[in-house]
């Protein structure tokens, strides 16, 4: 029992308030400096130092520099022209715009709280203007946000993957089907409502191919951008850290000199965000390692696997089983907490029951987004409601026909793993 203890110590420091970092570094302090006492306490901590010089770990704050360099260059607001063209003649065109943009954005910011919060103080005011109602506007920007770090460059993506020792480029081609079927799903369910409700058009006529085109090239800087990632990473000019560091430039040449939004006194505001952002994800990853080093020490890990497959070695049934698990643990922890925690003990039973470490971990992602929208603790809803006012009981109402279709969504994501491995077998091979 001592050696599940230092689990049990991180759910009590976590809804203790503690950082979920602070809480993964001290209930693996507690375990080496009192209950087990034959590892000395500083391998520990050389294994935190050590942890921290992982190259691939570059990654995220390049990237977390690029969506916020995109967001002070105009190139956000490039992308929902665009969604506009797309699909403001449609019922509930700007709600349609809403879930559009988000998926367009998969590849700018890369966080779901940070498209939450653009498209909280970008759209959501508009929508209330024509007649949308705060509740359902709100709604429809947190559920839509879902899709933004299942495409590429998510950071979750590149999260799973050091977590589960995986390819960074084939889990960033396996993000984007799994992000077209939350798009499409969410723009179904937003037509449906808006049917019943009236919603009108944002634009009169459909739009003209001319039309369409003239935008298609005004925005063809910032969609190029995600696919340019992944063709630099599939021919092999560049590591998935290069990868970010060329964003990054990317994003400044187009912001000055192309679109000339981005300016001298941009410059602060965007390292602090990239400081912000990405240091809580890196503390959390170097905790997470920490963390790991006790589990595999105690071989946490096969002991749960053993213990699952106790339960059914039906690969079905158990991914049934993961689905629920993370969906409730999505209600209560934060997104990146149950990723953490729960990617090293499930992974090796979904692999050791044939199921590609890729699929899994969109499984995953899909899930903890989906555990983002919930109460009492989700993440995007938070971010939502407290930018926009909306109050969480009239939030969740309207959010439910947003989370059904992502569950539905989910399970085929779940059950048909060619929507998320035929990408990566097509661009890099069957593993």
């Amino acid at each position: 029992m001592t050696a599940f203890l230092p689990v049990i110590i991180v759910f009590i420091l976590y809804f203790s308030g503690i950082p979920i970092a602070f809480a993964l570094f001290g209930s693996t302090l507690v375990y080496f400096g009192f209950i087990d006492n034959s590892s000395p306490v500083s391998l520990l901590l050389q294994k935190f130092v050590t942890s921290t010089q992982s190259f691939p770990l570059l990654a995220i704050p390049f990237f977390v520099m690029a969506g916020s360099i995109m967001n002070y260059s105009g190139i956000s607001r490039k992308l929902l022209l665009f969604a506009d063209v797309l699909t403001g003649h449609t019922r509930g065109g700007l709600a349609q715009s809403n879930v559009l943009l988000s998926m367009l954005m998969g590849g700018v910011s890369g966080s779901a709280n940070a498209d939450a919060a653009m498209e909280s103080k970008m759209l959501v005011p508009e929508m209330e203007k024509r007649g949308y109602g705060k509740a359902f506007s709100t709604a429809i920007t947190a559920a839509s946000s879902a899709v933004t770090p299942v495409i590429p460059p998510g950071i979750n993506l590149i999260v799973y993957a050091l977590i589960a020792s995986c390819s960074v480029g084939r889990m960033f081609a396996a993000g984007y089907l799994p992000g077209f079927v939350m798009t499409a799903a969410l723009m179904i369910t937003v037509h449906i409502i808006s049917k019943k409700r009236g919603f009108l058009p944002v634009r009169d006529r459909r739009p003209t191919v001319k039309e369409v085109a003239v935008q298609f090239m005004d925005s063809l800087w910032a969609l190029l951008f995600p696919f340019g990632i992944i063709l630099g990473l599939r021919i092999g000019l560049f590591t998935p850290s290069e990868a970010g560091a060329v964003a990054v430039l990317y994003c400044i040449i187009i912001g000055k000199f192309v679109y000339k939004e981005l300016k001298k006194e941009h410059i602060i505001p965007v390292f602090k965000e990239t400081v912000y952002g990405s240091s809580s994800v890196v503390l959390i990853i170097v905790a997470a390692s920490v963390f790991g080093y006790y589990l595999n020490w105690e071989r946490i890990p096969q002991t749960m696997t053993t213990w699952l497959l106790g339960i059914t070695q039906n690969k079905y049934v158990m991914l049934m089983i993961f689905n629920v698990l993370l969906l409730i643990a999505g209600m209560f922890l934060e997104g990146g907490a149950v990723l953490i925690i729960l990617t090293p003990l499930l992974a090796p039973v979904a692999v050791g029951l044939g199921v590609d470490v890729i699929h899994f971990g969109l499984i995953c992602i899909v899930n903890i987004m989906i555990g983002g929208l919930t109460p009492p603790f989700g993440s995007m809803m938070f971010t939502c409601c407290s930018i926009t006012g909306c109050k969480l009981e009239e939030f969740t109402k309207e959010a439910l026909p947003f989370m059904l279709a992502l569950i539905i969504t989910l399970l085929a994501i779940t059950y048909i793993p060619q929507i998320t491995l035929v990408l990566p077998n097509l661009l890099y091979g069957a593993n």
